[in-house]
């Protein structure tokens, strides 16, 4: 008996060995939607995975997904912006590009009071001035879908990056979000601006990935007002980009409770299977979670529970 359980031992931790090996001498294609991982597999190697944005084709930041085999958050960050980095071929995932230059160097990371600090050679003030916003945005955001990291200080050879390197647009000391991803304007007024994220779809390869939008908008209605608006609008500013919601979708009343939102439809939400379609759902509570304080997004309609998004859920 005891023999048994020794080699069924060995047999396991050589098949975990052989994966890993596996892993990392083939590339491994995953999307946003699925990672084809095994569960027992992922236990026994320590295997998670992160959020990163990577460019498109029309140099959006798209939403997709990394391996990470540590629970170190400076490992971490360090698995994150080599994936970020371009290497011998900028193409990363078909149809998705890395952002960070291949001369750019990572001189040092250091983690404090929840802060990631990352120290870069000072190539770095050498990033074009028409890709800058959207290196810096994917380097933030990135990082900053770590659990527990409230914030970004970024160093160029042991100096704050105090502004942009080529607009010289100010940048605040410690980066956050705040600072917007796939920027758009669409401004008449210095009044009642309001700046609300919103999550599309895009496909790519046959693969459909999110796409984060930050909109600069004359409107002062509540939010997710703004959001399902945009979301059942017939136009989008792009013509690769796509939403499922019905163009006659209502939101009939929201509440926030206890860091729920709850948003209750018309029936119009549900497919012909009575069902949230997956991209009208992760579209929404992505959208939600972006611009909201909330943990968790529960979708009704006609007051009735119908679906539920947690803030860690993967799509």
């Amino acid at each position: 008996m005891l023999r048994r359980k020794a080699l069924r031992k060995i047999f396991i931790t050589t098949l975990t060995a052989f994966i890993i090996l596996v892993i990392s001498v083939f590339p491994v294609k995953f999307n946003e939607k699925t990672l084809n991982t095994s569960l027992e597999v992922e236990y026994l190697t320590g295997l998670g995975t992160n959020t990163i944005y990577l460019l498109n084709k029309d140099n959006l930041l798209v939403k997709t997904k990394i391996f990470l085999d540590s629970k170190d958050k400076i490992e971490q960050v360090r698995t994150i912006l080599d994936n970020l980095k371009i290497k011998d071929s900028s193409n990363f995932l078909g149809g998705l590009y890395a952002t960070i230059p291949s001369n750019v160097v990572v001189n040092n990371i250091t983690y404090n009071d929840n802060i990631i600090t990352v120290d870069f050679s000072e190539e770095f003030n050498s990033i074009s001035k028409n890709k800058e916003k959207a290196i810096i945005s994917s380097i933030v955001y990135s990082i900053m879908d770590l659990k527990e990291i409230n914030g970004v200080k970024i160093l160029v050879e042991g100096n704050p990056l105090e502004s942009y390197p080529k607009s010289k647009e100010a940048l605040p000391e410690i980066l956050t979000k705040d600072i917007g991803i796939n920027e758009k304007s669409n401004i008449t007024s210095r009044n009642n601006i309001t700046k609300v994220v919103v999550y599309y779809l895009e496909d790519i390869d046959n693969n459909r990935y999110y796409v984060p939008v930050t909109k600069y908008l004359n409107d002062d209605r509540e939010k997710i007002n703004i959001i399902i608006d945009e979301l059942t609008t017939s136009y989008i500013y792009e013509t690769n980009l796509m939403s499922f919601l019905n163009s006659n979708l209502k939101l009939e009343n929201k509440e926030e409770k206890e860091n729920v939102m709850f948003l209750n439809f018309n029936n119009l939400l549900l497919d012909h299977d009575d069902k949230v379609l997956e991209e009208v759902k992760y579209a929404l509570a992505y959208s939600v979670f972006e611009n909201y304080d909330v943990n968790s997004v529960v979708f009704m309609v006609d007051n009735n529970v119908v679906d539920q998004v947690n803030v860690n859920d993967e799509n």
